[in-house]
Formats: structure tokens, sequence, C-alpha cells
């Protein structure tokens, strides 16, 4: 039974730490980006070291009062609020965000968990390397919330997600327990990987307070280009193109569809459109390549092959760094566009890549059974994850469809597990999948995740609610 966080526990845990660790709640702990969850919290605990961290987690190990860990409250899928439940202390560690060591002839960075994800960017482009792990919240994403969900974002087709970027972790676990697993080791064959089990792990078994992370040189030149393709099959084959060309030179290949440029026109009409209508379906294909490579020159060559097989009818090749950082902007700037437009139920899914055109030719007419929608599904086709996102028709605000939601994922969920995809692919699962990882996960890897819950966090006080529904260690 877990107990709330309440004046007599903050009045004990205020003596144990320096005078301005704890605070009230401020608005930002309680509320995530799409505005869906509002939470509760009984303080705000913002430690600036280690042991400051095992100190509250001690404290509420014992007095089974609960902890949500906070990175940069970007989630998408609410685990960084509580919403039902005895009341928690929020966890933030922004006060952590110092960059530890740089070891550039080893590859690797070390990070305190608080650290700002661009942040980590410059400080390794400051010695000559790339972090290459990029997304559109990277300036408020932070590392330990980011490793916590195993974040993906545009580089994974290269580089991999966020699990494959880290060497070792620092951790405290739910009694206070420090793992000191911080090492730059790229073999360490000593039993367990216990950090594969708490990246990812949402916070639920343990707080990562700071990590070993591995940086890549950087690439000596790079390009860009926006082309347009038939559909979604002519991306795969554009795709498999590429990589027989271009190998692993190629840092992202992203899906765009015309919705999502008709959504960029209608609320963000700044953002330059690079062409003069939209088109179904373009890519956006980036490359890193080595200093003997040009980069227009490959993407020049792809094009014309691609054309050549009927895959391509159109494109536009960056011509400078600055018309390639555009080519980005218009893909970041999608999700934005989303928001304003405003989507009744939004998916992050994955699936094999030979059936992602199957998916997108069968999903609309399915969803077409329950009502008359506008679909924007865009992203990392390279590595198989789409953001499918149902919209009301022009004029309707998505109020008036609330009532389909449930039934609009479940049908979108439905068919991706039937498909042998993944109803999470790269924000987590959190609270609002919760439910969703019963329905379509394995029974077996539920009840071994259950099993290291409870041998971990035997009293359930961390991020109660989120991954495994509450009550089910």
């Amino acid at each position: 039974m877990l107990t709330s966080c309440d004046a007599g526990f903050l009045s004990q845990l205020s003596g144990l730490l320096p005078p301005d660790t704890l605070a009230a709640p401020e608005p930002r702990y309680l509320e995530e980006p799409r505005g869906r969850l509002a939470g509760q919290a009984g303080a705000v605990a913002l430690p600036r070291n280690v042991d400051e961290v095992s100190v509250i987690l001690r404290a509420c190990h014992a007095a089974h009062v609960p902890v949500v860990p906070y990175g940069g409250g970007t989630g998408l899928v609410g685990g960084q609020v509580a919403t039902a439940g005895a009341v928690p202390l929020v966890l933030s560690l922004e006060r952590m965000q110092a960059i530890r060591d740089i070891y550039p002839s080893e590859n690797v960075l070390i990070a305190e968990a608080g650290a700002v994800l661009v942040d980590v960017q410059n400080a390794a482009a400051s010695a000559e390397r790339l972090f290459p792990l990029s997304l559109a919240s990277e300036g408020s994403a932070r590392i330990g919330g980011l490793l916590a969900c195993n974040a993906g974002g545009v580089n994974v087709l290269r580089y991999g997600n966020a699990r494959d970027l880290v060497l070792g972790l620092e951790v405290v676990l739910a009694d206070g327990r420090i793992w000191h697993g911080l090492k730059r080791l790229r073999k360490d064959n000593t039993g367990y990987d216990l950090r594969h089990l708490m990246i990812g792990s949402e916070g639920t078994l343990g707080v990562i307070t700071a990590a070993s992370l591995r940086l890549s040189p950087r690439p000596a030149t790079q390009g860009a280009a926006l082309m347009v393709v038939t559909g979604p099959d002519a991306a795969l084959e554009l795709l498999a193109l590429a990589q027989d060309r271009l190998g692993n030179g190629i840092s992202a290949f992203e899906l765009i569809s015309g919705m999502g440029l008709l959504f960029l026109a209608e609320t963000m009409p700044q953002v330059r459109q690079p062409f003069a209508q939209a088109h179904d379906w373009m890519v956006l294909i980036d490359l890193g390549l080595p200093e003997a490579l040009d980069p227009t020159d490959a993407l020049e060559g792809l094009f014309s092959q691609a054309h050549e097989k009927g895959l391509v009818s159109d494109g536009v090749i960056a011509a400078s760094l600055a018309q390639r950082k555009d080519f980005w902007s218009l893909r970041e700037s999608i999700p934005e566009a989303n928001r304003h437009i405003g989507a009744i139920s939004s998916h992050d899914i994955s699936l094999p890549l030979s059936e992602m055109s199957t998916f997108i030719s069968r999903a609309g007419p399915e969803l077409a059974r329950i009502n008359t929608y506008r679909i924007n599904c865009f992203g990392h086709l390279g590595d198989g994850n789409l953001h499918y996102n149902v919209f009301p028709v022009s004029g309707v605000d998505r109020r008036a469809h609330e009532h389909e939601r449930a039934c609009i994922k479940t049908c979108v969920h439905d068919l991706v597990h039937k498909m042998g995809g993944s109803v999470s692919a790269e924000h987590g699962i959190g609270r609002l999948k919760a439910r969703d990882l019963v329905t379509y996960g394995d029974p077996v890897k539920l009840a071994a995740m259950r099993a290291i819950k409870c041998a971990l966090d035997p009293h359930g006080i961390m991020n109660p609610g989120a991954v495994l529904v509450d009550g089910e260690m």
C-alpha cells in the first residue's frame, strides 16, 4: 500500500537534504504536451547529485511514498504525470546537467541525466565528435528521460535507438542503493546487462543519474534531398536502392505525406514548401559521407537511377547546408502543425518494412468504417516507425469525435498487431498505453517484467501506473 507525499513526510525528508531541495510543484511538472492528462504531486525534489537522489529514494522506499521521475517533460504517453492513487513526490534531475567528461579518442562522453540533449550534442561537437540522437524536442528533452524511454529519433537507421548509444549507466535503485555502472567499455561480458534493463524502463525500476554515451566521428560531408515518390511501395524500393548505392552513408530516410504539407500550409505558412503543389508522398534522404565522396553527386546519381525505374517523379537536392537545414525544418515542423490541427487519435507504431505499404493501404479503409477522417502518416521509414495520426475533416473540431477515439485506436492497433508490428515504437508505454501492453503484449514477457519489477521495487514506489497497470506487479 502506497502512502501519499504529505506534510509529515516532507518535513522528515527536508531534514535530510540541503535547504532548497524541495519545492512546491509548478504547473509544468503536472502537465504533458498534449494536455490529455493532469498530474498530481505533493512536492518536487530537485537534487544536485547522485547522493541526494539516493537519500530521497531511500526515504520514499521506507515510507512507501511513490516517486515520479521527471526529465524534460516532453514525453507523449504520460509517463511523467501521475493522475491517480497516492500523491507522489516528483523527482526532477534538472539541476544535474554536468558534462562530466569527454574522451574523444574513445568516442565517449559522460553526461548527467539532467543534461539537455542539444547541450550534449554541442559538447560532442566541441570535441569534433557526433552524438547522433536527434529529435524535434532536443532543445528541452533531457538525457535521463530519453534513455528511460529508449528514444528513437531521425537517425535510428544509421546509429540505432538510444540504447545503442549507451556504454554504461549510473542508477539509483528504488531502495536508494547506487549502481556504479558508469563504464566506458565496449565489451563487458559479466552477467546480466542491467544497462539495457534500465534503458526503456521509464523510471519504473530506478532513476538514471548519469550515462556513458557512445559518440561517432563527424561526417566530413553532408547532404539532403527531397524526392517525390509514387507511393509507400516506391519509397521502400528507393530505400533499398539507396542502401545498395550508399551503404551506411544514409543517416535518415523519412516518409512525408501530402497531408502533412497541407497541414503546414494551413497552420504554419512561414515554413518554406519545396514544391509548388503538395504531392501525395515524398521522402527526405539525409547523407553523411567521408571526405572523398560528394553528397550532391551521390544524390543526383540516386535520383537518376530511381527516375529510370519509375520510383520518383520530382526532387530537390539541397544546394547548401542552409537548404539542408530548411528541409529538416520542414520535417520537424510537421508534429507542430499536427498539434495546431488537433488529432483525434495519434499512433506511434512500427511494422516490418515489407508490411508498411500494406498497412497504409488497409488502415484508411478500415477507419472509414467508423467515420470520415483525414490521415497524416509520416515517420522514419528506414527503421519501420510510422506516426499514424487521425484528424477530423476540415472545419470540424476534434472534440466532436472524442467518443470515437477508443475505436480508432483499437482499429489501428489491432491491424498493427495482426501484421507483426508494435503499438509503441519510440515513445514508450507510459500511462496512456499501459492497457495496450496487456492487450497486445506477450504474456510470458509480461510475467517476467512483473517479476523484475517486484524484485527491484518491492513496494511499487517507482512511477506507479506507468508501463505496468496498477496492481499488476
